[in-house]
């Protein structure tokens, strides 16, 4: 929540992740950084996954849990797959622009490279919630 924060008050779209490995300890967390860095792929998750890995000297995270204030986009599923990560638990859910309950629903395809566990709605009214707020504000 405190990455998601941190983005809004950029400019961001608040959306917030962490990654914490197998013994819960913190490994990574950011928050969208994509108008800020004029890259599309600057999702909080993408930046996670990265700065793992790079850490850890490896590219898999099955041992690790991924958590995101929001539902990941398809690019962060099919990243996540690559990643190999072991748990994804986020927020609010996106009817418009996720992929893992909704839309393309990446893990659902027959040719999945690595399905990770998937806990949804956690915190989904206080996620949602400072979603709306920010894109309230912003049509304002």
């Amino acid at each position: 929540m405190e990455e998601a924060q941190a983005a809004a008050l950029r400019g961001e779209v608040p959306v917030g992740a962490a990654l914490s490995g197998p013994d819960g300890q913190l490994l990574a967390r950011a928050g969208n950084r994509v108008e800020e860095w004029h890259d599309p792929s600057a999702h909080a998750e993408m930046l996670v996954m990265r700065a793992a890995t790079a850490q850890r000297s490896g590219r898999r995270l099955a041992d690790c849990v991924l958590y995101v204030t929001l539902e990941p986009c398809p690019m962060c599923a099919a990243a996540a797959t690559h990643f190999r990560v072991g748990r994804i638990v986020f927020g609010a859910y996106d009817p418009k622009g996720g992929g893992v309950e909704h839309g393309p629903r990446v893990f659902s395809h027959p040719g999945c490279l690595h399905r990770p566990e998937i806990v949804g709605g956690v915190r989904e009214r206080e996620t949602g919630r400072m979603l709306q707020d920010f894109f309230r504000h912003l049509r304002a």
